[in-house]
């Protein structure tokens, strides 16, 4: 069989490049960011008006641009990690300022440091989108500075400078921002989880109506659309919740239908009242995980209500053991919507703010190779041709090397932008480096335009360039998320007006700055034509390398509690950072593939929903990790290998499913039944995590097998005809 192909495209190649083409004059609307804008252009504009009102606008610069870099790194993420990443953007930017300013001066030096720099900033891709936007940062501005060498107690002086430009933009982010984070995502999830429990609540009635969408669809719908696609805590907590509720909604929607060919059959049987008692029970639990999302506060005391719905299920077992299917598979459902709704009440009391910062206190406390998101585990682990970020991270060094070689060796007018538009170009895809480099090139040249001819236009004096750079300034943070075009043509502009300030006319700006981006968008461009490669055909692999690697994780711990002996440290620290590495490949492939035209929603909902779900497995196989010392009590040998097993199985069916192999849903080992019978064990570490580890496959495999129809196609063209 071949390889699954993610199908976000027609196969066509014409259909591709019309998509693509779309790509570039796309406006993605929901991305503008009016009050963003508002307090990132105040900071641009401060120090500048404060060095024109004490006559030297000239060594207001770096500050300026110090604050204009770190605008780059402002976001609507809670103050605390906001902060954090602006404030270590602002010393980069000083660093890159200082260092940049010291070595321009030695051309050697200057095009190895950028060089290295350049490196250092292609591998933290692997950490995170907002990681990898601080690397490009810091490379821009040290190539920017590389060009003015200063001496070096002017070099520290303006990196000072250009630090406390970006502690302006700190802190106008942490006091303008409103207090409560996540605020639209919390109402859409606080309605969706009320909805299904009204649903659940309501009289249930003699048949269920098929001509109706389903209950709750169109919350669903809504909550969805909500959703972003970062990578952080919360985030994932949120679209973890969002899947959680997607199952539920339909086992209830089994489940009521189940109930109603119950009473049909048996008006007044005991296992419809059964039923009836779980569904008065389950109302009141949903409920309450909505009203948490809303209020922010964890949702009330559950545990004895969770134990009567296990209670049920087992009296559902118990009288009907041998029944027919009807009571069978009632009994089946009960069990994955009780273990749907531990799993949610977990994810809601950890979503809310307290549950946050006690996730990041143990997630601090754990020793450095066991954190999830540990950010030298990572690099080390990506530090391997076989990683995408590794391989990004040498092509970009490389093309940075050429790119300023070429310029300083030829003595071109204003060199620094070549290598500059390299690294703004130069990404980890061939979709986003193309569409970039032909946004960059128009980009420019239309900023270029614009800006000469406002010059022609009002003359404008040092209060009018100032106002003309806030004003681009605002553009860009605007509407430059919506379309990489807007962003380039308003950089272009500012810039253009910065140079002015220092007494540049614009027309001796023009000629260096269309060559030299010509020349890195070249470079940038031909790097990937002479290896183009589309991520959809990437994506099915890289998340079967995960689920192996994550089986071979499991294998090692299994052996761990079931050998006297254990195993070799060795052979845990191996299987660990495999699965490190793999993770790590996947969440880059699939940054990658959300940016490539024709990728669709339902594509990004389903793969975004897999890797929470993944990230959630990966928590608690460390836990077992991290637990090998600390249980005194082994897990009981049959059931727990029979669990073991069966874990083992479902990922290996998982992966063999996206290569292609033809995996009924059915023949799938029922990890909630072997959940069961570990919960008698009374090992916490063993009952809580082997209960994660189920309900984090079980997801994964609702959003591989239930939307094979649109994520996942066996059989396809092909690669030459994509």
């Amino acid at each position: 069989m071949q390889p699954a192909d993610i199908t976000t495209a027609p196969s066509k190649s014409s259909n591709v490049w019309v998509a693509f083409w779309h790509a570039l004059i796309r406006f993605e609307a929901e991305k503008t960011a009016p009050w963003l804008a508002l307090r990132n252009s105040i900071g641009v504009a401060l120090p500048l008006i404060l060095g024109a009102a004490l006559g030297n606008v000239a060594n207001a610069l770096p500050a300026a641009i110090g604050a204009l870099n770190v605008a780059f790194s402002d976001s609507t993420e809670p103050y605390l990690p906001r902060a954090k990443r602006m404030l270590a953007a602002s010393l980069l930017v000083a660093c890159a300022v200082f260092a940049g300013s010291v070595a321009g001066a030695h051309h050697g030096l200057a095009v190895g440091i950028s060089a290295g720099s350049a490196f250092v900033a292609g591998m933290l891709v692997a950490l995170s989108p907002a990681a990898a936007d601080l690397g490009t940062i810091s490379l821009v501005t040290l190539v920017v500075f590389s060009a003015t060498p200063l001496a070096p107690d002017r070099a520290l002086y303006a990196g000072l400078l250009a630090f406390t430009g970006g502690l302006v933009q700190v802190l106008l982010a942490v006091a303008v921002w409103p207090l409560r984070r996540f605020g639209p995502e919390r109402r859409a999830l606080h309605e969706l989880y009320l909805e299904l429990s009204r649903t659940v609540a309501a009289p249930a009635p003699g048949s269920i109506d098929a001509s109706k969408a389903p209950p709750a669809s169109a919350a669903s719908m809504q909550a969805g659309a909500m959703l972003d696609r970062s990578h952080s805590t919360a985030s994932e907590r949120f679209r973890l919740l969002l899947s959680q509720a997607e199952r539920m909604r339909l086992s209830l929607l089994t489940l009521r239908r189940i109930r109603a060919r119950l009473r049909r059959q048996t008006p007044e049987g005991s296992a419809a009242r059964i039923v009836d008692r779980f569904f008065e029970i389950y109302a009141p639990l949903l409920a309450s995980v909505g009203e948490s999302l809303r209020s922010g506060r964890p949702p009330g005391a559950n545990a004895e209500a969770l134990r009567n719905l296990d209670d049920l299920s087992e009296e559902l077992r118990r009288g009907y053991d041998r029944g027919g299917d009807m009571e069978i598979e009632a009994r089946v459902q009960m069990d994955a919507l009780t273990g749907q709704l531990r799993s949610a009440f977990e994810l809601a009391s950890s979503a809310t703010p307290a549950g946050m910062i006690a996730f990041e206190r143990r997630e601090s406390r754990q020793p450095w190779y066991l954190r999830l998101r540990g950010t030298w585990a990572t690099l080390r682990a990506n530090l391997s041709l076989k990683s995408a970020a590794c391989r990004h991270a040498i092509r970009l060094a490389v093309c940075i090397a050429i790119g300023d070689s070429i310029g300083r060796g030829l003595g071109l007018d204003r060199s620094y932008w070549l290598p500059m538009t390299i690294a703004i170009v130069l990404k980890p895809d061939f979709t986003a480096t193309i569409s970039r480099g032909v946004l960059r090139l128009t980009g420019t040249f239309a900023g270029l335009l614009l800006a000469t001819a406002l010059f022609h236009l009002i003359s404008p004096e040092v209060a009018t360039q100032i106002l003309l750079v806030t004003i681009c300034m605002f553009v860009m943070r605007c509407f430059g998320a919506a379309n990489y075009g807007i962003l380039v043509t308003a950089v272009t502009a500012l810039v253009v007006f910065l140079f002015a300030l220092l007494g540049f006319a614009p027309k001796s700006v023009i000629a260096a700055r269309a060559l030299n981006t010509s020349a890195g968008g070249a470079i940038a461009l031909l790097a990937y034509v002479l290896w183009p490669t589309w991520e959809r055909t990437q994506v099915p692999e890289a998340l079967a390398q995960m689920l192996d690697s994550y089986r071979e994780y499991f294998r090692a711990l299994r052996d761990g509690f079931l050998r006297p002996g254990g195993v070799p440290t060795s052979d845990l620290e191996r299987s660990r950072r495999d699965s490190r590495l793999s993770r790590s490949n996947l969440e880059a492939s699939l940054e990658r593939l959300f940016a490539e035209p024709g990728t669709t929603l339902t594509t990004i909902r389903s793969l975004s929903a897999i890797l929470a779900s993944s990230h959630r497995l990966a928590h608690a196989l460390m836990a077992l990790e991290a637990g090998l010392s600390t249980s005194h009590r082994p897990p009981p040998e049959e059931a727990f290998r029979k669990f073991a097993n069966d874990v083992e199985l479902t990922l290996y069916f998982q992966a063999s499913f996206l290569r292609g192999s033809a995996i009924p849903i059915e023949g799938l080992p029922d990890l909630r039944e072997d959940h069961r019978q570990l919960v008698r064990s009374g090992d916490t570490l063993i009952t809580v995590e082997s209960d994660r580890i189920t309900n984090s496959l079980n997801t994964m495999t609702a959003e591989l097998f239930g939307r094979s129809g649109t994520l996942i196609k066996s059989a396809h063209t092909p690669a030459r005809n994509r």
